[in-house]
């Protein structure tokens, strides 16, 4: 089939309202987050049912037409970013955004890919539900782009990743079929748990068109805490005594260095310095229950105690009310928002819990050496073992503010070698909750065994043997 004819047939399909063709209005399809990439695509096309989904798969599969699926665009590892040569589709899944159904008494919700995250909160809140993942873009990014990246997030400690949350998907397949897969089982034993391959999958088996999620009970209370600490030695063994204080109470345990702090309160507007003096590491600490009356107050008021006793602890606040809370967890989404304002070569990296001090000792240790003067900012989600280990650029006083960013980000292949060094010998992973996409393709093949990845390649060419579901991510063929 020719491409043209294909074209008109998929315009066809999902009608007028579907697709874009002019340049201009495809700008916001092709462009990455951080704009590391900007890709082309001969259509962005806008399917709003798996129906319509499935019939511009089958007819890209008979033309060989490439296809590029996209949910929110706010990946970090080009996942969703169309390839330069813009030989394919874009296939934006943004108007399917129904919730086809809440099962309070099953406790879960069935939703259709292009939901925004945000939504999806809400909607289980108004069920007295909870869907516990929460990530800094949930304001815009869908709910597929989160299950094709196996997204993390702030309460994985608690509650998993995507990957824990999905009880069921629903896939369009490489060749135009549907396998509906939509199952609210928390048992299934019957072979095969498909649904794994296309979760964290990054689009390049199927694409996920609705996803059966887990829901909660809706905590009742919440406390929030803001610690400073001496050492990042001290931060994990916290940690240790946290997890054993709390049990399944703690919520999220993120880790913040001065460092980054300064910048965010040098940059972003409204962040406040909650202790009387500066620390080198902060602690904000979520526990929360639900129950009311359930003495988690009394929990974190004898943690804080102990450690304040044990010296684990140099100061701390507990919030005292939600605007509190959330004063304090702007701390923690400024310092990402601060890192705009100056060049940053970042990591999102995990190792064993265990190891999370030693890798950033280690890490930190080996960036200095090769660039004195480089500011290291790890911080993240330290109590599931994801740190986010960015590099903001020594201050030059000899040039001008960013005359020399480009030649530092041009360093970024060369420290990534010397972080992922570390975290291949703590046995960790070089990508925690960001994904594979085009940043890390090629360099998973030096971290992954020959095995694995062979199997993954397997596993493509099964599915996907013509190679036209996101080619050219997550793995090569």
């Amino acid at each position: 089939m020719e491409i043209e004819a294909a074209l008109e047939r998929i315009k066809a399909v999902v009608g007028s309202r579907g697709w874009i063709a002019e340049r201009a209005e495809q700008e916001p399809y092709l462009v990455e987050a951080r704009r590391l990439w900007r890709g082309a695509t001969r259509l962005v096309v806008r399917p709003a049912s798996t129906a319509e989904v499935a019939a511009v798969v089958r007819i890209c599969a008979e033309a060989r037409l490439p296809i590029v699926p996209q949910g929110g665009n706010t990946g970090l590892v080009g996942g969703g970013v169309p390839p330069e040569d813009g030989t394919n589709i874009v296939l934006a899944l943004g108007r399917m955004n129904r919730i086809r159904a809440i099962d309070p008494v099953n406790f879960t919700m069935t939703v259709e890919a292009g939901c925004i995250l945000a939504h999806l909160q809400q909607a289980a809140a108004e069920a007295d539900r909870l869907f516990p993942l929460s990530l800094g873009a949930e304001g815009s990014c869908q709910i597929g782009g989160n299950l094709s990246t196996n997204a993390g997030g702030i309460a994985v400690l608690r509650y998993g990743n995507t990957r824990e949350l999905t009880l069921g998907l629903e896939v369009v397949l490489p060749d135009g079929r549907v396998w509906d897969g939509l199952r609210g089982l928390r048992k299934d034993n019957t072979g095969y748990d498909l649904k794994q391959l296309f979760i964290g999958g990054e689009g390049t088996l199927g694409i996920i068109t609705a996803a059966t999620l887990k829901l909660f009970p809706k905590p009742r209370e919440v406390e929030t805490a803001f610690l400073g600490l001496a050492r990042v030695e001290d931060v994990m063994t916290l940690f240790a005594h946290a997890r054993a204080a709390t049990a399944d109470q703690l919520t999220a345990f993120e880790l913040i260095p001065r460092a980054a702090f300064d910048l965010a309160l040098d940059h972003v507007p409204g962040t406040i310095d909650p202790l009387a003096a500066p620390h080198p590491w902060y602690v904000l600490l979520e526990m929360s229950s639900s129950q009311t009356e359930s003495g988690i107050r009394a929990l974190l008021e004898r943690l804080l105690e102990t450690a304040l006793g044990e010296d684990l602890v140099a100061d701390g606040v507990i919030a005292e009310s939600g605007p509190q809370a959330r004063e304090l967890w702007k701390i923690r989404e400024a310092i990402v928002e601060a890192q705009l304002y100056s060049g940053s070569i970042k990591h999102d990296v995990s190792v064993p819990v265990s190891r999370v001090a030693d890798f950033i000792v280690r890490a930190t240790a080996g960036v200095t050496e090769r660039l004195p003067g480089i500011r290291p900012m790890a911080f993240g989600h330290v109590g599931d073992g994801n740190i986010h280990f960015n590099l903001t650029q020594p201050v030059n006083l000899t040039q001008p503010e960013g005359a020399d960013t480009a030649a530092y980000l041009a360093r970024w292949q060369e420290f990534n070698d010397i972080v992922h060094g570390v975290v291949r010998e703590l046995h960790g992973s070089i990508s925690a909750e960001h994904g594979v996409g085009r940043l890390k393709r090629d360099e998973i093949t030096h971290y992954k065994s020959p095995v694995e990845i062979e199997l993954m390649r397997r596993v493509k060419q099964a599915l996907d043997p013509a190679n036209i579901m996101n080619p050219g991510k997550l793995v090569s063929l």
